[in-house]
């Protein structure tokens, strides 16, 4: 990582409110290059607190854009940080007028030359294409990164129709413990207690609302930009990692964005693609966004449109683990998407009918659904899933080089009016080992549909059609082609209460490849990755032991078994304007080998922000559990805030909510 210290421009930063036509005021920072003349601006939009939780982050890009003669925006969402109203669920219409308001008022400031883009992974990605479908005139380009178009089928909460047990509960938990963190009286000022008390009247479990919608109806449609592309006349760099569960998204975006559309996937995970983080090799992420905003804000006749509408990393093969620094491989570009350079092959899976009723636990080496660099993230050899799945090999006589979504049809037989098939694809060498490719879901109830609820027909023989999520992979000589199929996926995919598995018939079942033609292109290169001047936060060493980020265990007696997660958010940092900042949170995922109904999934948090010279001490607990029966999902939230030794807040929330499609 080269950090820069130098720019073609100095620059200030200064923080200031937003006011939003309501009278409601937005907090945000602002970094300009000094400069009489006016600049475009560039909007990072997120609730995620800038005076601590990105700071680290912001740190890294915006004073960068500052430099190169953009003023670059942070602002937090309403009812978030330091910023004023009340916190609302996620992408809703407020906070996306909101968006656009900001977007107005930034093109009207005197220091900007009434040209916007919007840039952001994860949330920022998702309200940058949500706020560019609503179209405020200033929006010209937008950067999105490691974010979806379609909020029900490719987002945290369901998987091919199917609940994500493993995000669905675990981000809803984080954003519980989020939402009721209070503004930073450095910031906010006195009245920091009065707006934390009225916010936290405010907070309802978004795992109520995620659940309350089964099936992918009004509620997931809005914010999901799938649903009208031709809406986005801004110019779309779309940007996701073959490691992150939205890299789908960005396929869709360059196949159906009407306007200027460019996509790149690289091997990477929940980051953005140059903070160097595993697996790499990372790239001169933000040289490569200069090149967009340059030409589409500036109008500067660089030669970014030349690039390939589509450019792909293709991984090499490589042994299981859960962590790469880097990834063997290189990139392919596209013109198009679907591509005419790749082509799809479909084999034939050959056997008489077998019965798949997997154990509960199958899954417990899925590894983490939103991996985010750490060392216990990604999947470790999958032999011992394999071994609980019906598996149907393939010879590779020549190297087989795959790019875009897999898809398999499965001929099954059902017994019972629910089930869900899970679909890996995985490479295996010949020693045995297996590392996972790619893996898709399908809750039976849907295959006719996200939109509805289809129990299947008792004792009757369906063909059912489902991709898995995309990948580019290169499966070498003399490996062989796995498809492992399960009837569970514990704990990302939650059981259905009556779960029996399936009978599986060979015949008319098939793997479908998309095998694409032609070498890697040695002529696709980045520039090494550039920072600016990290923000000198001090991440004090502990005499305690560490947890494990992922620890297993299994009660053999009651044929139990205990995942325990520790997300690895961040721990304890002192920053330099002397808060205090930690954060502790663990999830544990429970289930018996035999039992669907012993589903249980629960989040654990706890966040201190102290600053000593204000002697300003205040705690936040939470505590979120979801366990079910044959009826019902049941759901028990609390949350505990303390200012100093005083509870200033403690509610608790019990909810039943019917099991439809879920």
């Amino acid at each position: 990582m080269q950090i820069r210290s130098s720019f073609p421009y100095e620059t200030t930063r200064e923080d200031v409110q937003v006011p939003l036509p309501d009278g409601t005021k937005l907090y945000a920072r602002i970094w300009r290059p000094v400069t009489d003349e006016p600049v475009p601006a560039l909007l990072e939009y997120l609730p995620y607190r800038l005076s601590d939780w990105t700071a680290p982050r912001d740190w890294q890009r915006h004073p960068w854009y500052a430099g190169h003669g953009y003023a670059s925006v942070r602002v937090d969402v309403r009812g978030h940080g330091n910023s004023e109203g009340m916190p609302g669920d996620e992408y809703s219409a407020v906070e996306l007028a909101d968006g656009v308001a900001v977007v107005n008022w930034l093109a009207a400031q005197p220091w900007c030359t009434g040209k916007v883009g919007m840039f952001g992974i994860s949330w920022g990605g998702f309200n940058s294409l949500q706020i560019a479908a609503l179209a405020p005139e200033p929006l010209k380009a937008v950067v999105t990164v490691c974010s979806t178009d379609d909020r029900y089928d490719n987002d945290v909460h369901y998987m091919g129709g199917s609940v994500l047990a493993v995000d669905m509960h675990a981000w809803a938990a984080t954003m519980l413990a989020f939402v009721s963190r209070p503004p930073d009286p450095l910031f906010a000022g006195s009245d920091w207690r009065e707006m934390w008390l009225a916010r936290l009247e405010a907070v309802d479990p978004f795992i109520h609302t995620w659940l309350d919608h089964q099936t992918r109806d009004d509620y997931w449609r809005h914010g999901s930009v799938c649903e009208d592309y031709s809406a986005i006349g801004a110019a779309v760099l779309a940007v996701g990692g073959f490691h992150d569960p939205y890299r789908d998204t960005v396929l869709r975006l360059v196949e159906h964005l009407p306007g200027e559309v460019q996509g790149l996937i690289g091997p990477w995970s929940h980051q953005y693609p140059d903070r160097g983080l595993p697996p790499g090799p990372a790239i001169g992420f933000l040289q490569e966004t200069l090149r967009w905003w340059d030409h589409h804000l500036k109008g500067v006749e660089n030669d970014v449109m030349s690039e390939p509408k589509l450019r792909s990393w293709i991984s090499d093969s490589h042994r299981p683990a859960t962590v790469y620094d880097e990834l063997p491989g290189g990139w392919v570009g596209d013109p198009s998407w679907p591509s005419p350079n790749v082509t799809p092959v479909s084999y034939a899976l050959q056997g008489n009918p077998l019965i798949v009723n997997s154990p509960q636990h199958t899954g417990l080496d899925a590894g983490r659904f939103f991996p985010f660099g750490n060392d216990a993230d990604l999947p470790p050899d999958q032999r011992d899933e394999d071994a609980k799945s019906a598996c149907f090999e393939f010879e590779v006589p020549s190297a087989v080089r795959i790019l875009g979504r897999p898809r398999v049809t499965l001929r099954l037989r059902m017994d019972v009016p629910f089930g869900q098939a899970i679909a890996r694809v995985c490479d295996v060498a010949p020693d045995g080992s297996s590392t996972l490719v790619t893996r898709g879901v399908l809750n039976l109830s849907a295959r006719h549909g996200r939109d509805r609820a289809d129990a299947w027909p008792l004792g009757d023989a369906e063909d059912v059609t489902f991709d898995l999520n995309a990948i580019g992979y290169a499966f070498p000589p003399g490996h062989r082609i796995r498809l492992a199929v399960s009837s569970a996926y514990w704990p990302w995919i939650w059981p259905q209460a009556d779960s029996a598995g399936f009978v599986l018939d060979p015949a008319g079942s098939s793997l479908e490849l998309p095998v694409r033609e032609g070498e890697l292109d040695p002529g696709i290169t980045f520039a090494a990755p550039e920072q600016s001047e990290p923000l000198e936060v001090v991440y004090p060493a502990t005499l305690d032991e560490q947890r494990p980020e992922r620890l297993v265990v299994r009660d053999v007696a009651k044929g139990e078994w205990r995942l325990e997660v520790d997300p690895r958010y961040g721990g304890t940092r002192v920053y330099p304007d002397g808060l205090e900042f930690t954060e502790d949170a663990l999830e544990t995922y429970t289930i018996n080998e035999s039992d669907p109904l012993s589903a249980r999934t629960r989040s654990d948090w706890t966040i201190r922000l102290h600053r000593p010279e204000l002697a300003w001490d205040v705690r936040v607990e939470s505590r979120s559990e979801i366990t079910c029966d044959a009826a019902d999902f049941i759901t028990s939230n609390e949350v505990v805030c303390k200012d100093g030794g005083e509870v200033v807040f403690h509610r608790t929330w019990e909810k039943r909510i019917p099991r439809t499609a879920g």
